[in-house]
């Protein structure tokens, strides 16, 4: 019963899309010479201020270069908290009530997928600025693209040097039994038996734990050489303190997950000491300097991924749009030519919306992120 209840709503979503979506362009308003030009964001939750400040910086520095064509644009936040299904229910209501021309989500694969379908329905660009989940560009539909590495290209950089720089063969991966998590984990072990590599020794832990102690005796006896970590700072925070006063000294290794909703702070990076992760270049490219400056002055700290990802994925429908126009059609074809210099560096996408390029490796120096070469 619990089941139909939450399935009845969502599907009938999506009936009423089928039956609405073939006249969506004539539905479209393009609105007075003074209407805002809206564009549509979903995060997780209210508490999910990074991805909100991110988009709301892009959208700040396009209106004061002019909008689009003297309009504002204008960003409308819709949180995907509550029952399964609430994500679908909010991208209809941004569509359909909100009339926005564009998508971007910050937040997790499961409720990606359900965004994804919607988009496709109502013939509307969706962009990922968060989730790896890369089942999603596997519909090759050209409505979705993504500006974040996906779980495969985040798994090449790792086994690269893990496997083949640092030259380890006995691997632990550790893990949350979140979605997300057990993607990453499925695509990394797909990547290194397509590498010829030894499968890792799979752990796993609760997210609410505060003690490790089980987790930790057991990667002890296991003789691993290394350990990659997948999963979210708070709990991944308090285990490498507690390898740290067991005096574990395995390298360190994590996704992108792991820097998560804001930057750590000096004593958290401190903790996060030679510890290897995949990162985006804002933390020492120029301009990913120059951003981080500005966002601390307006929100009082320093961003983490999830803003600058953010930041960049506005800025790149910000731009499509801009060339395309307001037809939803070509923004779609605009987005997929855009060469787009970002502050997580350069952003182009493939046929199917993945983003180009190998995923940067950053490693924690003196509690200070420092880039991590390519031989």
């Amino acid at each position: 019963m619990r089941i139909s209840k939450l399935l009845f709503p969502t599907c009938l979503m999506f009936a009423m899309l089928a039956l609405i979506a073939p006249n969506m362009q004539a539905l479209q308003n393009t609105g007075g010479p003074d209407e805002p030009v809206k564009i549509g964001l979903l995060i997780p939750d209210n508490k999910s201020i990074a991805a909100r400040y991110g988009a709301e910086m892009a959208i700040r520095k396009a209106n004061e270069k002019g909008g689009f064509n003297d309009r504002p644009f204008q960003l409308v936040v819709r949180s995907m908290e509550g029952p399964w299904g609430t994500g679908s229910k909010e991208a209809v209501s941004l569509i359909f009530d909100e009339e926005v021309w564009a998508i971007m989500g910050s937040h997790d694969g499961r409720n990606a997928h359900l965004v994804e379908q919607v988009a496709t329905k109502a013939r509307i660009v969706f962009l990922s600025a968060w989730t790896s989940d890369p089942t999603l560009s596997q519909a090759f539909i050209p409505w979705y693209f993504s500006c974040v590495p996906n779980d495969l290209q985040q798994a090449d950089a790792l086994i690269e040097e893990i496997y083949n720089k640092r030259k380890f063969y006995k691997v632990a991966s550790v893990s949350d039994n979140s979605y997300d998590s057990k993607l990453a984990i499925k695509s990394f072990v797909k990547k290194t038996k397509t590498a010829g590599k030894t499968d890792p020794l799979q752990f796993f832990y609760d997210n609410s734990s505060q003690y490790f102690d089980d987790l930790l005796d057991q990667i002890s006896k296991s003789n691993v050489n290394c350990i990659i970590l997948f999963g979210q700072p708070s709990a991944l925070l308090k285990l490498i303190q507690q390898m740290r006063q067991r005096k574990m000294n395995q390298p360190v290794f994590g996704t992108l997950s792991v820097l998560d909703e804001k930057e750590l702070s000096d004593q958290e990076l401190k903790i996060f000491e030679n510890v290897v992760l995949i990162s985006s270049e804002h933390w020492f490219k120029s301009s990913g300097l120059v951003f981080q400056e500005e966002f601390r002055k307006l929100y009082g700290y320093r961003p983490g991924s999830v803003a600058a990802y953010a930041y960049d994925g506005m800025n790149l429908v910000i731009e499509a749009i801009r060339r395309a126009g307001l037809d939803r059609d070509n923004i779609q074809k605009s987005m997929a030519k855009l060469h787009y210099d970002g502050v997580t560096g350069v952003i182009q996408f493939d046929d199917k919306g993945n983003r180009l390029g190998a995923a940067g490796l950053i490693e924690i120096k003196n509690g200070i992120p420092v880039a991590v070469g390519r031989d």
